[in-house]
């Protein structure tokens, strides 16, 4: 028999933090657990309804200068790394554990957990409603489409998309 048990209602103050910067906003029901493993840098801004889901084996650390939509989900079971200057769109989903089968017999959830970090590099950019998948690293100034579901590292400078996110262009130099 499984044992479930609440993780609490995501409400916190920013003292419980590892870490928090100036200017840090956090917009209208954010909710935060485990935030003892979050570390926050300077101008973050945290849209709606976002959840930021710490883990007490690993940490969430977000750089500096940094935007994350409305609605966003971020768990941290496998360390999850977005360094200065990244943006990420609304809907955005990052996940570092997955369940892993071991047999037919076995239910999914009953299965052993591997947790995977992921990194943002600096300067990239998450279009709205993307999955980023356990392990992957999207590389300095990279383009993720909108509604892409990353399973594989992103070069830097380069352009993903789709379902999974493939390469579509290099990014055009200014």
């Amino acid at each position: 028999m499984r044992n479930f048990a609440s993780h609490g209602d995501g409400s916190f103050q920013t003292k419980d933090f590892a870490s928090i910067g100036t200017n840090v906003i956090f917009e209208k029901e954010v909710m935060v657990f485990n935030p003892e493993k979050i570390f926050l840098g300077n101008n973050v801004y945290i849209g709606h309804r976002t959840m930021l889901k710490g883990y007490f084996k690993n940490t969430m650390k977000i750089g500096n200068n940094v935007w994350i939509g409305q609605n966003c989900f971020f768990h941290s079971a496998g360390g999850i790394v977005i360094e200065d200057n990244v943006g990420i769109g609304p809907n955005v989903s990052i996940l570092t554990s997955q369940h892993r089968p071991i047999d037919e017999e076995t239910p999914v959830l009953d299965s052993p957990v591997e947790m995977k970090e992921v990194i943002l590099e600096e300067g990239c950019d998450i279009g709205t409603g993307s999955i980023l998948l356990p392990g992957v690293r999207i590389g300095r100034g990279a383009i993720i489409g909108a509604g892409s579901v990353v399973t594989k590292d992103v070069p830097a400078n380069m352009i993903y998309c789709g379902v999974p996110a493939k390469f579509v262009s290099k990014k055009i130099k200014s």
